[in-house]
C-alpha cells in the first residue's frame, strides 16, 4: 500500500547517557506528535515504529503531503529552537529528518517491508544530512525523496518553492542516488 513515509532521528544519540538518552526520546515523540498534529494529521492516519534513537511514521495517502511538508519546513525547526533554548547542553536535541513516499507493506509481525522504505532509510543515515545537520543552526535537516520532489514539490503544489531544495546525488549499499536537500528557511 502506498504510505507517505516520515523518519526522524536523532543526532549523536548514543554519545549521550542513559538519561539522557530518556529524555531525548520524549522530546522526539513530542516534536513528533505536534508535526503530525500541525500538519492535520489524526491517529488514524499513521503508525509508528520507534527505532531507539529515531521514528518511523507510516502516513496513509488521505493525510495532506503537502500540509506535513510545510510544517516540516517550517514548524519543526521552530520546535527545536523552543525545546533548545531551555536545555542544557547534554539535554539539546538535533534532528535529521526524511519525507519520502512509496509501497510499504505491514507483515503479521507488524514489520514494516517495503524497498521505498529502504531507501529512505539510507537517505536518513546518508552522510550529506548528517552534514547538513550539523551546519545548520537550528539543529534541523530535512531530505526529501526524489519522488516527493518531483511529484509535489517541482509543480509547486501548495506553494512549496521548489528552489528551497538543492539535489544531492548520493551513493549507498543499495547503489547510487537523488535526493532532495532543503534549506534554512
Amino acid at each position: 500500500m502506498s504510505h507517505t513515509i516520515l523518519l526522524l532521528d536523532i543526532a549523536q544519540y548514543s554519545d549521550r547517557n542513559d538519561i539522557e538518552q530518556h529524555y531525548l526520546r520524549r522530546t522526539l515523540y513530542g516534536i513528533a506528535d505536534r508535526i503530525l498534529t500541525t500538519s492535520g494529521i489524526n491517529e488514524p492516519q499513521h503508525q509508528r515504529a520507534s527505532r531507539g534513537d529515531s521514528v518511523m511514521e507510516l502516513i496513509t495517502p488521505e493525510a495532506s503531503l503537502v500540509a506535513l511538508l510545510r510544517t516540516l519546513l517550517t514548524e519543526a525547526p521552530e520546535q527545536l529552537r523552543a525545546v533548545n533554548q531551555l536545555a542544557s547542553s547534554s539535554a539539546q536535541i538535533g534532528l535529521r529528518a526524511v519525507l519520502s513516499s512509496g509501497d510499504v507493506a505491514v507483515d503479521e509481525f507488524d514489520g514494516w517491508v517495503g524497498s521505498d522504505l529502504n531507501h529512505a532509510c539510507r537517505l536518513l543515515d546518508a552522510e550529506f544530512l548528517r552534514t547538513a545537520r550539523r551546519e545548520r543552526d537550528d539543529g534541523f535537516a530535512l531530505c526529501i525523496s526524489d519522488s516527493v520532489y518531483q511529484g509535489t514539490v517541482w509543480h509547486g503544489h501548495g506553494g512549496i518553492p521548489a528552489e528551497g531544495f538543492r539535489q544531492v546525488a548520493f551513493n549507498s549499499k543499495d547503489g547510487s542516488s537523488t535526493a532532495w536537500l532543503a534549506d534554512p528557511v
